[in-house]
This record gives C-alpha cells, sequence and structure tokens, in this order.
C-alpha cells in the first residue's frame, strides 16, 4: 500500500471514526498504515512473515482471523492478488462494519475492477486514484443500505476439490497443482522416518507422503495460516505436526530424512526466485547427513546454483516441458 490511505483522510474526505475499533484486513508488510489509530486498530494478517512484521511495528492487536464476536466503526480492506478473497474480505468487513468500509489496492491487483463491481451495488462515498492503485470507501451505516447485497461474495465455510479443503486465496485453491502431483507421483515410496513438507499449501503432497507405513513423524510448514487450516482438516495422522511459521526460519530438535517441497516464488506479482532459495538452505539446515531434498520448480527458475552450494549432489530425476524434477543430496549446510 502506498500513501493512499493518508492522503484520502487528509484531502480525499474521507474521515476515520473518533472512537471505536478498526479492523483492517490483510495489510502487507511495509504498509502505510500512520493515519489509522494504532491502540484501535485490529490487524489481521495469516500470513505470518507480514503478521510478524506488522506485531513488530508496534501493533499492539496483531491476529490471524477476525474476531467474530467484535463489531467495528470501520474496516480497511488491504486488497489481496486473488480476486475470490478480495470479495470474500470486503463481505466480511460489510458483516462485522458500522461505519465506513474501504478498499485500497494496487491496479494489478483488480482495485478499478473491484471499484466498479462495488460502485454497482452500493453508493461510493469517495473514491482517490494514487501510485498506480486506488483507494474507495461506502457506508454501512447509510440510510437504506442493505448487508445482503454483498452474500454472495461471503466465503464458504467448506471449500472441496478434488476430494480436499481448500479456501479463497490460498495456492492452487482450486485443484491439485501440478508441479506438486509431479512430485508426488516420482517420489518413492518410503523417503525415511522423519520427513518435512516445507510450504505444505492445504495439505496435498503430506497427505501423499503419510501412505507409507514405515513414516514415523512429519512436519507440515506452512507460513499461510489459511492453508494450514485446510491441512489439519486434509491431513487427519497422528504423525502429522504442524506449524505456521517461514519455512526459512523453521527449526527441529533432530534432523531429517528427507525435505520434500515445491516451494513459491512469487512476492506479488513478480517472480521471485529467492524465497526458493531460503526453502533450499533451510533444507540443507534441516536434514542430516545422509539426508535428501526432493523437489519441483518451474524450469525457468535458477535454482541449481543455490542446490549446489548447499548440497554435495544434485540431480534432476525427471519432469516435463514446464517443470523440472530435484533431487539434492549429502547437504553441506550445517545444522543450527
Amino acid at each position: 500500500m502506498s500513501a493512499r490511505l493518508t492522503t484520502a483522510t487528509a484531502q480525499g474526505g474521507l474521515d476515520l471514526p473518533a472512537e471505536g475499533q478498526i479492523l483492517v484486513l490483510h495489510p502487507r508488510a511495509g504498509a502505510d498504515l500512520t493515519a489509522l489509530p494504532r491502540d484501535r486498530a485490529v490487524l489481521v494478517q495469516p500470513f505470518r512473515p507480514d503478521h510478524d512484521f506488522l506485531a513488530a511495528s508496534g501493533f499492539p492487536n496483531v491476529n490471524w482471523t477476525v474476531p467474530q464476536a467484535h463489531r467495528f466503526a470501520a474496516a480497511l480492506v488491504c486488497l489481496p492478488r486473488a480476486k475470490p478473497l478480495a470479495r470474500a474480505l470486503i463481505a466480511q468487513a460489510v458483516a462485522q462494519t458500522d461505519g465506513v468500509v474501504i478498499v485500497d489496492g494496487a491496479k494489478t491487483d483488480g482495485a478499478d475492477s473491484l471499484l466498479r463491481q462495488v460502485s454497482g451495488r452500493v453508493a461510493l462515498d469517495g473514491s482517490l486514484s494514487k501510485a498506480h492503485g486506488r483507494i474507495f470507501w461506502f457506508r454501512t451505516d447509510a440510510a437504506g443500505f442493505d448487508r445482503a447485497v454483498f452474500s454472495d461474495w461471503t466465503a464458504p465455510e467448506a471449500q472441496r476439490v478434488d476430494g480436499f479443503v481448500t479456501a479463497p486465496g490460498v495456492f492452487s485453491a482450486d485443484g491439485v497443482d501440478p508441479a506438486s502431483k509431479l512430485l508426488a507421483e516420482a517420489l518413492p515410496k518410503h523417503l525415511g522416518a522423519r520427513v518435512a513438507d516445507l510450504g505444505a499449501g492445504w495439505g496435498y503432497l503430506s497427505a501423499r507422503l503419510l501412505d507409507d507405513d514405515r513414516l514415523e513423524s512429519l512436519d507440515l510448514v506452512e507460513a499461510d495460516r489459511i492453508a494450514l487450516n485446510c491441512a489439519m482438516e486434509n491431513v487427519a495422522d497422528p504423525r502429522a505436526r504442524f506449524h505456521w511459521v517461514d519455512a526459512a526460519l523453521f527449526r527441529t530438535t533432530r534432523p531429517l530424512d528427507a525435505v520434500v517441497m515445491n516451494p513459491p516464488f512469487h512476492t506479488g506479482r513478480a517472480a521471485d526466485p529467492a524465497l526458493g532459495q531460503s526453502f533450499i538452505e533451510a533444507a540443507a539446515r534441516l536434514l542430516g547427513p545422509q539426508g535428501q531434498l526432493w523437489m519441483v520448480a518451474n524450469r525457468q527458475l535458477p535454482y541449481e546454483t543455490a542446490l549446489d552450494a548447499a548440497f554435495s549432489e544434485v540431480q534432476q530425476i525427471g519432469g516435463n516441458a514446464r517443470f523440472k524434477l530435484l533431487r539434492a543430496t549429502r547437504p553441506r549446510r550445517k545444522r543450527g
């Protein structure tokens, strides 16, 4: 978020309430929230790195989910990339707010499109375009306002695809990711006694790994709390342990026999290979001397240099026109 909120409150006619809590849905690290009273702002961010950044920035009330029993005097929706999630967040803000609802986002995240959709349902109080983005707002306490007008945007309580529970906005919410499926089909039946799935998402790879009767423990590591909650429903096995943490920061008390992963590679809309590289470094640190990393990646992503730095042996074991399958052994990194 740029300074659109600050500009709208200073010059654009947006008035924040003088009292009452203000709900802030999905703000990212570095978002300009200076216009908000910190003691009355309730921030909701399920992505762990952003959640922790916001908490460290001095906001006293940072959560991963919305307190359901609360009513709010105002709400700010920070638009995510995923359109179904963006609509669900607006519907949630409308349902729990007795005042102004503010929507802010980049044009590349569909801010202009959502403005047209929202203004087709309710009367807007104001709008401002700035810094390649758009902020607009409307009031739920306006005469004749009907909250039910956004009921069709409400996120379903349970969304099932291919037999798994998913949720709007999580990676591969509409079905099994083809890269993960390719990796699952290439894995040997037994990887070892202690295994971790880094960036486990809603649990597809982990569910396949648990078909191995000799597997003793499986750590599902996922930074998106909503995806991890889905995984908790999809992976009902006492050997599974769930961790809401950035994979780069994950630690174990004992070395692992294997790590599997389909690492993320986007920050916003831009490809960011550094994300996958941090996963590779984490895997090398987590594995024992004879441990193995099994991963899948888009063909164009330059992970080989990071793999060679972290492991003594790296092989491409298969793939197709879109994806490559990689196996790395003998980690160079010391555990810690």
